[in-house]
């Protein structure tokens, strides 16, 4: 939290400090280690009632030996398109120290191919990870019935 801080001159500016404390251990923590296991996750994060309705950006955030920390909302869209905001999703990576991550939105047309703004995006999200030393494992495209993996086609 902040608090204030008075310089020599008069002036006061607000002094930050951050911290981070986990609610559980490390090795209470889901481990995963492919799409499949990582999907099923994400779907359980998900409201039914929205999956087929409106589009929803989430981020899993991990451990370096692949233990989950928690899954983030980044932001809730339209029927078909959504906008990712990525100062919020990197600075809830931040947070909580992030040192894998997995980006997921879902299709609620029940197309599995990705678009040219996915690939796009995808390719943003991986290199600024790169720049932070946050590697972006997957992206995740849920739809009701399946799932597709960027990582499993080669396209991470």
């Amino acid at each position: 939290m902040e608090s204030k801080m008075t310089l020599t001159d008069g002036y006061q500016v607000n002094e930050i400090s951050v911290s981070y404390k986990p609610a559980f251990k490390i090795a209470d923590r889901p481990l995963i280690n492919d799409s499949n296991s990582c999907a099923k996750l994400l779907r359980a994060s998900w409201d039914p009632g929205k999956l087929q309705f409106i589009e929803e950006f989430k981020v899993a955030f991990f451990t370096r030996g692949n233990r989950l920390i928690g899954i983030f909302q980044v932001s809730s869209g339209g029927t078909c398109e959504i906008i990712v905001d990525l100062k919020v999703l990197f600075a809830t990576a931040l947070k909580v120290n992030a040192a894998k991550m997995i980006i997921t939105h879902n299709h609620p047309s029940g197309s599995l191919n990705p678009s040219q703004p996915d690939l796009r995006l995808t390719q943003k999200i991986k290199e600024a990870g790169l720049l932070l030393g946050i590697a972006l494992l997957d992206h995740i495209i849920l739809t009701a019935d399946s799932y597709y993996s960027f990582a499993d086609q080669g396209l991470i």
